[in-house]
């Protein structure tokens, strides 16, 4: 039986202040780029159908946590939804907990793959997942277990096919991102 080594990349710990504002830009980028796609999206007609389609809310939550860590991605992923909420009633209520839940595993989860030494697209595509996956269950024991009438099961497997080109979106802008970050830092050096 063989063992499988993870490698641990010696990155620079971020002062407490540098986290904090990184959370802060992430909460203010996931709350505005939406609204930017909601605008184009009721100027063509299409409503709230491209938020839907490219996830934007997603984009800077999973980047704060592979550059700035787990308490920075999991707090911006957590409160990003209910600020966007509170200021444009969107995520909709009934979707705004899943969206929580969803974002702050994906902050949380690409916070702790911050260090480890594997491709970032393979630490983009493990946030997905474990978010995906977490929202799922929650939205499983929403509607069996509580109850929920307002939320349908089938919103499940419509968000993944309806997503698919923000997950691709997220695929191609969050490595390239990450990449140009640090080698503007590396340059600093």
């Amino acid at each position: 039986m063989s063992a499988i080594t993870v490698k641990i990349l010696e990155k620079k710990r971020l002062s407490i202040k540098t986290q904090t504002l990184a959370t802060i830009g992430a909460i203010i980028a996931a709350v505005a780029i939406p609204q930017l796609f909601h605008l184009m999206g009721a100027m063509s007609g299409l409503g709230t159908a491209l938020g839907e389609a490219f996830l934007p809310m997603h984009l800077p939550i999973i980047l704060v946590g592979l550059l700035a860590g787990p308490y920075a991605g999991a707090v911006a992923g957590l409160l990003s939804p209910l600020v966007s909420f509170s200021l444009s009633g969107m995520p909709g209520a009934a979707m705004l907990p899943f969206m929580m839940i969803e974002l702050c595993v994906y902050g949380l989860v690409s916070g702790i793959l911050r260090n480890v030494n594997i491709p970032t697209i393979v630490k983009v595509l493990t946030a997905q997942f474990a978010g995906r996956t977490v929202r799922a269950i929650a939205i499983l024991v929403s509607v069996y277990v509580l109850g929920n009438e307002t939320v349908s099961v089938s919103i499940i497997w419509m968000s993944v096919v309806t997503g698919i080109f923000g997950l691709a979106l997220q695929w191609a802008l969050i490595p390239l991102a990450v990449y140009r970050v640090e080698n503007i830092s590396k340059n600093e050096k």
